[in-house]
């Protein structure tokens, strides 16, 4: 029997509906209203061969009575975003989805039946080649044996009839092991099950850091990044000392970058949950609001962490150039508006893909990589063309740092070296992060794209955090201002006391000096320039 319930107003059938029912086909398509099917609803029931759900409201399909389903029609069920168990679909030949994702599952489950073939079809081969040999033995021994031979061909002459033969299939295999397989069909005419639609290259059928290494090594560079610039962000906030513009810019930095490691800290946390069955999860992850979180997060702390590491090394550059200009120091008054542009572009451009330019929910480490229009396009070149600017401004910046600190009358030659690796430090790591990225990232925007989804998920987790891991070392941790004032703090908490003591003197002993040779001095000497250009890179 086949029941055509399309265009009706039920809103769930109830358990046992189709009791007693042998049902071929049971078509629901079209009902909108749709949500529940009970899981006993085809309890009692034999069939049905195809069932048609698309364009229902249906969050999910009854756990009894899919065995039989042959073609499973699901189109344009949205509501629809995890399935059953897929042990339950023994006999399906044909699935119409709605959801790539959902194709990955029974990618699988083929995989693992066409497995179980080739391994009986193994035995098989195995089997029939000894008992073949068997026979030929038999025949050789028994060759003088006129009478036995005679009566054993004519019982069972190379019958193939399962009944008779002692050389049949039955005799090769166990039941438990041939059950639901047809010598002839399943392996001449293998049955091939098909789904549509198929996973693009967008969405590959993988969990989302795909790598096993990738799923290890997140979350050593994750809590690196949260514990390194929550650290910098304690010491920096508890400081009784003056905030200064460097430590101003410094704060806003290990911001940036703690925001980096909670993005890495959600996509490790999602992947571990959903670790082997991502296929059942993918849409309520990427079209949910933890997905568009995610992404807000890595976009806002990426720009702003850009910014911010640009405006450090303008300002390291100003301090070095005007040294002896105090009446152009740049101070807190000028660098907090400059700050507080930066936030507002960086929430500006993290916000546009949830407003419609570009989206979070092309893929599943949720970066805007949707360029489908011509404006998503362009919201992906204009952040990597801003990026790569950054970065030859910061070169520039350094490159002529530099120049001022090579020359010999005012910084000693092992000093210069000190500060001619500190600075390649700087590059190199800036490099390392922007560079592979914005290559392969540039060529994807003009649609050529020059490496896979599952490949970048290497740049994401190897490439794409070293700032965010770097910056607390480079710029904060191994700067001597921070060292006192980590000690200062810890003394605070009954630890370290001696150690916070003597960096207590140390300063002091220095002020009083500077004090006094400022007091006495009547213009800037090459000594006190060399002073303030040091000062100026231990920020």
């Amino acid at each position: 029997i086949s029941r055509k319930l399309y265009k009706n107003g039920f809103e769930d059938i109830h358990s046992h509906a189709f009791n007693g029912t042998k049902l071929s086909q049971l078509i629901l398509k079209d009902n909108k209203n749709l949500r529940r099917i009970h899981n006993d609803a085809l309890k009692g029931a034999t069939g049905p061969d195809v069932l048609d759900i698309s364009s229902t409201a249906l969050e999910s399909l009854p756990s009894y009575g899919l065995e039989a389903i042959q073609v499973l029609n699901a189109t344009s069920s949205y509501s629809l975003k995890r399935l059953p168990p897929l042990e339950k679909f023994s006999s399906l030949l044909e699935a119409v989805l709605t959801y790539p994702s959902h194709c990955c599952a029974f990618r699988n489950l083929r995989t693992e039946k066409q497995n179980l073939l080739l391994s009986i079809f193994d035995n098989f081969s195995k089997e029939c080649e000894s008992t073949m040999r068997k026979l030929t033995d038999e025949m050789l021994d028994d060759s003088n044996n006129t009478s036995l031979w005679p009566a054993e061909r004519n019982t069972h002459p190379f019958a193939v009839d399962e009944e008779i033969s002692p050389y049949s299939y039955s005799t090769i295999f166990d039941d438990s092991e041939m059950a639901g397989f047809d010598f002839e069909y399943d392996f001449c005419q293998p049955k091939v099950l098909t789904c549509t639609p198929e996973p693009d290259a967008f969405n590959p059928c993988e969990d989302i850091l795909g790598y096993s290494f990738l799923r290890v090594l997140i979350w050593f560079i994750n809590i690196l990044a949260i514990a390194g610039n929550f650290i910098v962000l304690l010491v920096l906030l508890t400081s009784h000392y003056k905030l200064t513009v460097p430590r101003f810019l410094m704060c806003n930095l290990s911001f940036a970058d703690f925001c980096m490691g909670l993005y890495l800290l959600l996509i490790a946390s999602v992947d571990a949950q959903t670790s082997g069955q991502y296929y059942n999860h993918a849409i309520d992850w990427q079209t949910g609001s933890g997905c568009s979180t995610a992404g807000f997060f890595t976009v806002f702390a990426s720009e702003l962490s850009v910014y911010t590491l640009t405006v450090i090394t303008l300002e390291r550059w100003h301090t070095i150039t005007y040294a002896m200009q105090l009446d152009r120091k740049l101070r807190l008054r000028h660098a907090v508006p400059i700050m507080l542009g930066g936030w507002l572009f960086s929430i500006g451009i993290a916000a546009l893909p949830l407003l419609g330019v570009s989206s979070y929910m092309k893929v599943s480490i949720c970066l805007p990589m949707d360029i489908e229009t011509s404006l998503s396009q362009a919201y992906i070149l204009l952040i990597l063309v801003l990026n790569v600017v950054a970065f030859v401004v910061i070169c520039a910046c350094y490159i002529k740092i530099y120049i001022a600190v090579q020359n010999p009358e005012l910084v000693a030659a092992n000093k210069d070296t000190k500060v001619a690796k500190r600075m390649a430090i700087l590059i190199f790591t800036d490099f390392t992060c922007m560079a592979p990225i914005s290559f392969f990232a540039i060529s994807a925007a003009f649609k050529v794209p020059l490496i896979t989804v599952t490949n970048s998920k290497i740049l994401l987790v190897l490439f794409y955090p070293v700032n965010s891991c770097a910056n607390p070392f480079l710029y904060a941790i191994f700067t001597k201002a921070f060292r006192r004032d980590f000690f200062l703090l810890m003394s605070k908490l009954g630890c370290c006391k001696s150690r916070a003591e003597l960096y207590r003197m140390n300063y002091f002993s220095a002020y009083n000096s500077n004090c006094k040779n400022g007091g006495a001095a009547t213009a800037p000497s090459k000594a006190s320039q060399a002073f303030l250009l040091l000062s100026a890179l231990e920020k």
